[in-house]
């Protein structure tokens, strides 16, 4: 889990059916620059002391005092008293109303279990999605009851095996909206082919081709999304390929069959069909 006080990426363990990720130094530093930037625009983005009641403002206060950078993230209420929930992007903590404590982990109501914390990590990651996805590429039809976002590597296995069964996805009504995310990072032949597969006249087409080995070129175009997808990957904390989100914000590491996958959106209540997509 990403830690409020670290700017480490957040971290979710990957399971077997995922490609791990092995980017390229000048990669890394892309994104550590990305993240200074974040920072930055989230400290610019703080809402002044006329902006915020009276209760908020004295617990940024407080937290100004101890640990100025703390003091730019997003505070809001939470269901307990005197603690507030604290967050950047995905990291998410908390911190007693005198802005001496601060608690890392999830919070759970055990009564309903609701998973407070998570809820609201949900909502980060649709916020970064939200600008990453406009610009994919989908199959499914437009009316499909589910839409799932999914980073896809073309040369990753089970990233390959995810998309030869694309049709049983369609077919149990899960649309797949690929946001692509060349693991190797910029400067690779993963990502040439990114780049060229968007580019490309036919990009369902050559998609597919791609992922059946065949090699799309070099093609290139100067508006490509490809690096606005890499980013949002980093911000969600992506370590392998295929990671899916679902419309819930829920993230699901790894291939996971058409069958089952259904199963997770049709069995969940906290799960939103895609009638207002």
């Amino acid at each position: 889990m990403r830690s409020i006080l670290t700017p480490l990426l957040f971290a979710s363990g990957f399971f077997m059916t995922a490609c791990g990720a092995s980017e390229s130094t000048n990669q890394e530093a892309t994104a550590q620059d990305a993240g200074a930037s974040t920072a930055a625009t989230q400290e610019s983005a703080a809402p002044a002391s006329g902006e915020e009641n009276a209760e908020l403002q004295a617990v940024r206060d407080k937290l100004a005092e101890r640990i100025p950078d703390l003091a730019s993230s997003e505070l809001r209420p939470t269901p307990l008293e005197d603690i507030y929930e604290l967050s950047r992007g995905m990291a998410v903590g908390y911190v007693t109303a005198d802005g001496r404590y601060l608690i890392e982990g999830d919070l759970v109501d055990l009564a309903t279990g609701r998973q407070i914390t998570e809820e609201r990590r949900r909502e980060a990651r649709l916020e970064v999605l939200e600008d990453a996805a406009a610009r994919s590429i989908s199959f499914g039809a437009d009316d499909a009851e589910y839409l799932v976002t999914v980073f896809t590597d073309i040369d990753c296995g089970y990233c390959r095996k995810l998309h030869d069964e694309i049709g049983e996805y369609n077919e149990r009504g899960i649309a797949i909206r690929y946001l692509l995310y060349p693991r190797s990072g910029q400067n690779s032949v993963s990502y040439r082919k990114a780049v060229a597969t968007w580019c490309s006249e036919d990009r369902q087409q050559t998609l597919t081709e791609a992922k059946q080995g065949v090699d799309p070129g070099s093609k290139s175009c100067s508006d490509h999304p490809v690096d606005n997808h890499l980013l949002a990957g980093r911000k969600l904390g992506l370590r392998g390929t295929p990671m899916m989100v679902l419309p819930n914000g829920e993230v699901v590491q790894g291939y996971v069959p058409a069958d089952r996958l259904l199963t997770r959106l049709e069995t969940d209540p906290a799960q939103d069909p895609l009638a207002v997509r």
